[in-house]
């Protein structure tokens, strides 16, 4: 025979209040949010990953927030695919290379020394990030330490500041200026950071028949190159102030302007308000 129980005997049983009880009671059969999240989730991510299966949990947020107009966390994304055990089929390959093998680290042989005697004998580069008419493209330039001057240039589409077409480009035309210039059988201290690029053999491999010598910042160390890191503030600012883009039919039309004006008619305070070029031409060097 079954003994029935009141409400309250079995909440003071349980030590729970009559009040959690009928709250708990009409909420069990009820999903928590994270579940609704999850159930609504789990046949959209099953249809991208039919469709893109090369992507992961970030590429699919990316979509279902594209398509869906759903904004959840990566990380409810993430616990979904595990559960539903989808993962990229793509196959993910390590940026890590071995010391001395695919990439070279260089000292750092400037040492925030930035005095000069001649023209070419330190330069400084970077790879910065710049919009033209909506469009963000990698820089990559090379400034002259003894007179400010901009010496070798590239544009590429964005990829990150990691092109290395752009990378090699800007090399040889600044390689092309130290050849004109007269200052090939001199050494040229090229000093930058130690991104992927810069770092890498196949660039070493551009200026391995030139008097070049290498040098590099410490890791996340800016201080180490104040020059460069400067001046990709202030011109960055200035350019999209000072050029009107609508002017220019492409980004290399409108770099080699912004170039000219640098070099030839932008007083420096530190070349007691000459430009680039009037300086080393007053002095009488190339």
């Amino acid at each position: 025979m079954s003994k029935e129980f009141s409400v309250k005997s079995l909440c003071e049983v349980m030590n729970i209040s009559r009040s959690g009880y009928y709250k708990w009671l009409k909420t069990k059969d009820i999903l928590n949010r994270y579940e609704i999240n999850r159930k609504d989730l789990e046949p959209l991510i099953r249809d991208i990953h039919k469709r893109k299966p090369s992507y992961g949990y970030h590429r699919i947020n990316i979509i279902i927030r594209r398509e869906v107009g759903w904004y959840v966390s990566d990380n409810l994304i993430h616990k979904v695919c595990k559960i539903l055990k989808i993962r990229s089929k793509a196959k993910h390959y390590s940026t890590y290379k071995k010391p001395g093998e695919e990439s070279i680290k260089y000292p750092n042989l400037i040492n925030n020394n930035w005095n000069t005697t001649r023209p070419l004998e330190k330069v400084v580069t970077d790879t910065t990030m710049i919009w033209f008419k909506k469009q963000r493209y990698d820089w990559t330039y090379y400034i002259d330490v003894f007179n400010d001057e901009i010496i070798g240039s590239n544009v590429k589409p964005f990829l990150h500041c990691s092109n290395p077409i752009n990378h090699k480009l800007a090399l040889e035309s600044m390689l092309e200026s130290k050849i004109k210039r007269g200052y090939g059988s001199q050494d040229t201290i090229m000093h930058s950071d130690q991104g992927i690029i810069y770092s890498s053999i196949a660039l070493s491999q551009v200026h391995k028949d030139y008097t070049i010598i290498r040098s590099m910042s410490r890791i996340a160390t800016p201080t180490d190159n104040p020059i460069i890191e400067s001046k990709n503030g202030w011109l960055k600012k200035e350019m999209y102030i000072d050029f009107n883009q609508d002017d220019y039919k492409n980004v290399e039309e409108y770099i080699n302007a912004i170039i000219e004006d640098h070099n030839n008619y932008r007083p420096s305070y530190a070349l007691k308000y000459k430009t680039p070029i009037e300086y080393r031409t007053q002095l009488g060097v190339k």
